[in-house]
């Protein structure tokens, strides 16, 4: 299977796939998959692929399918590479409170100013907030090429449990 994932910069990488097996084949073929290197749950249409814990570092991102049957028959594979949730959700509650320590420090920077009170650290609380935003984006950054090299070994693995499951021809990848 031919590596279709792109380099661009998005958050969590999503692609899709038409599939030529039936969805219930294709979706026992993930449960029973045997590789001690993966850990694999499924729940209805969903497929869960992480790394054993073993494998697994702070930066491992996960990979999320949902397996379809669309109403023309046929069937779709939506995939979805993430981090680990709660390092997601860390990450998006650092931005949240930075955030609202922005507002609420600008407020305060506003109040001064219009009382004509000296307002210089708000400012540079502001400028330190921007700062340190860039600084989380930097280290989300950093930590998503820590964990691209994890990330198309799951691609892999999930091509070749495709290959694996018996069909009429090969999938066809559509991004």
């Amino acid at each position: 299977m031919k590596n279709t994932l792109r380099n661009d910069i998005v958050l969590r990488p999503r692609f899709q796939m038409e599939l030529t097996q039936e969805q219930q084949i294709v979706l026992e073929a993930f449960e029973n998959s045997k590789n001690p290197t993966f850990s694999i749950k499924r729940v209805d249409d969903h497929i869960f692929i992480k790394f054993n814990a073993r494998e697994h570092h702070f930066w491992s991102p996960q990979l999320h399918l949902e397996i379809i049957e669309t109403d023309n028959g046929k069937v779709q594979l939506y995939g979805l590479f993430g981090p680990n949730p709660t390092l997601w959700t860390f990450f998006i509650f650092l931005h949240f409170g930075v955030a609202t320590l922005f507002i609420v420090v600008g407020i305060w920077a506003y109040s001064s100013a219009a009382l004509q009170k000296p307002y210089g650290l708000q400012l540079g609380l502001m400028i330190s907030m921007v700062l340190f935003w860039f600084i989380l984006y930097a280290f989300g950054r950093g930590g998503k090429s820590k964990g691209k090299p994890q990330m198309e070994t799951l691609y892999r693995f999930m091509g070749e449990i495709l290959l694996e499951v018996p069909g009429k021809n090969r999938n066809k990848a559509v991004n």
